[in-house]
């Protein structure tokens, strides 16, 4: 008997690899916004959390739930939010999203940019309630936030797909 020939498609990628990968990549996206960029109000939108978006929107099998507790806590300690904001924002962002889930039948891509917006708009309101005074007039800040994040989901979930479709590549 001859041993049986190795496959020409190579290894599947684990998912506890496609995971690690996954918020990897969350966690690097915390950390654009502290890339020097000279201006007099910020306007780079949360690059974390629409990559944590983008990954859960396109598998909810990558990231788990309870993901977004770990990778908020890395977002509030590089953003300078209080501590804390992001790991509940995130959190309950995820737990509405795997609700969402359960209850759709199927999604279209607009329908995951939609709730991508949806997510962020809530995520800067509720950090800038945590965060900002009620008498601080930044209300239009975070609505040029919100419109800069809607527009740039596309990019994060194509950006996610292609490190997703780079790394199940047969090796």
């Amino acid at each position: 008997m001859t041993a049986p020939r190795p496959s020409k498609f190579g290894e599947p990628i684990s998912a506890r690899r496609r995971s690690l990968v996954a918020a990897g990549v969350v966690m690097l996206g915390s950390l654009l916004p502290i890339v020097p960029v000279v201006a007099s109000i910020p306007y780079l939108p949360p690059f974390g959390l629409l990559l944590l978006l983008a990954w859960r929107l396109r598998n909810p099998a990558i990231l788990p739930v309870w993901a977004g507790a770990p990778l908020g806590l890395w977002d509030d300690l590089l953003s300078g939010q209080p501590l804390g904001s992001a790991v509940s924002l995130w959190t309950a962002t995820l737990i509405v999203i795997d609700i969402l889930d359960h209850r759709l039948v199927w999604r279209t891509f607009w329908q995951d940019w939609m709730i991508a917006a949806i997510a962020v708009a809530v995520f800067l309101f509720g950090a800038r309630l945590a965060s900002t005074p009620l008498t601080a007039h930044v209300d239009g800040v975070i609505l040029i936030q919100i419109i800069i994040a809607a527009a740039l989901y596309p990019l994060a979930a194509r950006a996610c797909g292609r490190v997703d479709e780079i790394g199940q590549r047969p090796r």
